[in-house]
């Protein structure tokens, strides 16, 4: 009996077929980027697209965002139907954005609106990373000018989450206008007396980072998100010098003073409300303060 047992044909994992392949379905999987491990694409979701595993924060969709942070049912959209042209005739510019359009299923990079967050009417702008890599554009600018307007004559607060590789070099000078354009209607607003809150998300960069995004009267941040102007390797061969191994990170800048605070995105809808009820009338600051 014992020989026969070492006599037994070792078992070797048996090559799935096509077929078997097949049967998986597609996205069902996701592996993080930074701890490596593979999870369930719904269990995601359900937290927040942040990773079970080691906490990194995955991107979210506009839309996703919504649901996850905002009362139910209570997001009315703003200028959806407008969508960016070719003003300078750059090469295969429409056929780029057409085939976004069709990935993303949004008609530009940032969508806009008014929703509620426990109770508290704001206006919000929400950047869209999966269209031309949430890069401003003319209308992109037009459509953030248009919400701080609609904020500043209905007397809302203004929050902005910011995902972008800076300004759409095919729009060349017109998207380096939408820098200007924002931030005069954000100076208008303040001198108003309105409320801005910019939420900073994995990447904010280039324009967007120098303009609209930086002009909180709170700035906060998602963890480790990449927050900068000028890449990494341009900056060090420019100053000649080895940069921090966390430079630009959410992390470094709170550091540094240019940020308020880098918040979980568990902990942001509470934050958030938090803040919103500070800037209503007749509450006491130094009881609501609890907690930022």
């Amino acid at each position: 009996m014992l020989r026969d047992f070492f006599s037994k044909k070792k078992r070797y994992a048996s090559i799935p077929s096509q077929e078997a392949k097949q049967d998986v379905p597609e996205g069902l999987m996701q592996k993080c980027p930074e701890c490596h491990k593979i999870f369930y694409r719904k269990e995601l979701n359900r937290n927040m697209n942040v990773c079970p595993h080691c906490g990194h924060h995955h991107r979210l969709t506009a839309y996703e965002r919504i649901e996850h942070l905002f009362d139910s049912q209570t997001f009315q959209e703003w200028d959806k139907h407008m969508v960016s042209t070719n003003p300078l005739d750059f090469p295969e510019y429409e056929e780029k954005l057409e085939k976004d359009r069709q990935k993303s299923k949004l008609n530009e990079a940032v969508v806009t609106g008014k929703v509620e967050l426990n109770g508290n009417s704001a206006a919000i702008a929400i950047m869209d990373a999966r269209f031309r890599m949430g890069s401003m554009g003319s209308v992109v600018g037009e459509k953030i000018t248009n919400a701080i307007e609609k904020a500043r004559e209905e007397n809302l607060p203004f929050i902005i989450f910011t995902a972008s590789g800076g300004a759409r070099m095919q729009e060349g000078v017109l998207s380096l206008m939408q820098m200007g354009k924002t931030s005069v209607a954000l100076q208008r607003f303040s001198s108003e007396g309105g409320l801005f809150i910019s939420v900073m998300t994995h990447p904010t960069t280039g324009g967007v980072s120098a303009s609209f995004a930086s002009l909180g009267d709170y700035n906060f941040a998602e963890p480790g998100a990449l927050i900068g102007f000028a890449g990494r390797r341009i900056i060090e061969q420019t100053i000649r010098e080895k940069l921090p191994d966390d430079f630009q990170t959410a992390e470094f800048l709170l550091e540094h003073g240019q940020l308020d605070r880098v918040v979980h995105r568990h902990d942001l809808k509470a934050v958030l409300t938090t803040v919103l009820d500070i800037h209503q009338p007749g509450v006491k600051r130094n009881e609501a303060c609890i907690g930022i």
